[in-house]
């Protein structure tokens, strides 16, 4: 009987010997499994400059977190010329802009990497009372620099006209004065640098004209045809409409760890066929026509 107890004992603690080994083998591949699960990317990124990329790089950004949640990215505005500057001096990460560094005096644009996310167009904003939704390139120019005051010289009702203007460094006004105004630099008016603040001043105010990036706009303002060109994402992707600028995203040398895995996600189909498409902007790929630094348009 004794021989037979201790055959039964030792039995006993090999199985649970066994199953011990078992569970503790089990554990271990589950652990490894959630640590791979685990979304190793993290780091900060500070963004900012061009107000007309802000609402694209914000929600970007959110659905960037969202993905990568031991990151961070802050985007800020301050306008084109902000985001150049303090991007070449090591402020922000990335540095926004409506147009190109080459263009800009005093940014060292050679130690700049240019990532172009977007393009957006850019037309004349107006108050839905002024009785106009087309205005010619000559009579525009006329307008912004105060030789038309009054929108029955247009065709428009009995209404003085208000200008609405960005402040240097804007890039939505150096598009606007280079494509819209031949280089003319507009007269005193109104000067918001938000365009969030720009659409509502002209919006509340009778006879008011400005200019805002497509993406701005809404029903609280008239979105100006140009030349009979009406003013969309198909006549700018075609190269019919002249006013429209690329949305770059500066670095200041080769982007790397967040920085790089967010220009990725910037060009990735979930935010060119979604943010980018939904609000107002247009993907660069989708262009029939580019410009240059200079100004100059090929067709591709």
């Amino acid at each position: 009987m004794k021989v037979k107890n201790k055959l039964v004992l030792i039995t006993l603690v090999t199985l649970m010997v066994f199953v011990t080994a078992c569970g503790n083998s089990a554990n271990g591949k589950s652990g490894s499994e959630a640590d791979n699960n685990k979304d190793k990317l993290s780091g900060s990124v500070i963004i900012g400059g061009s107000s007309a990329l802000q609402p694209l790089a914000t929600a970007a950004a959110e659905q960037f977190m969202n993905k990568h949640p031991n990151t961070q990215v802050q985007v800020q505005g301050g306008g084109s010329g902000t985001g150049l500057s303090e991007v070449a001096a090591g402020n922000l990460d990335i540095g926004n802009s409506d147009y190109f560094a080459e263009s800009q005096e005093g940014i060292p644009a050679d130690k700049l990497v240019d990532h172009r996310v977007a393009v957006v167009g850019i037309t004349a904003a107006v108050h839905p009372d002024a009785g106009v939704t087309n205005l010619s390139k000559s009579d525009l120019i006329k307008i912004f620099t105060g030789k038309i005051k009054n929108w029955k010289e247009v065709g428009g009702k009995d209404e003085k006209i208000t200008l609405v203007n960005r402040p240097d460094g804007s890039g939505t006004r150096a598009t606007f004065i280079n494509f819209a105004l031949d280089g003319t630099a507009p007269a005193e008016g109104i000067t918001e640098d938000s365009s969030n603040t720009v659409k509502k001043i002209i919006a509340e105010t009778p006879g008011a004209i400005g200019y805002l990036a497509f993406s701005y706009f809404d029903d609280s303002v008239v979105k100006m045809n140009i030349d009979n060109v009406e003013a969309t994402d198909e006549s700018v992707i075609s190269g019919e409409f002249p006013i429209w600028a690329y949305e770059h995203m500066y670095t200041n040398g080769k982007p790397d760890g967040a920085e790089k895995a967010f220009l990725e996600y910037m060009m990735s189909d979930t935010i060119q066929n979604g943010p980018v498409a939904k609000q107002g902007y247009i993907p660069a790929s989708k262009m029939n026509v580019e410009r240059n630094a200079q100004g100059e348009i090929t067709k591709k």
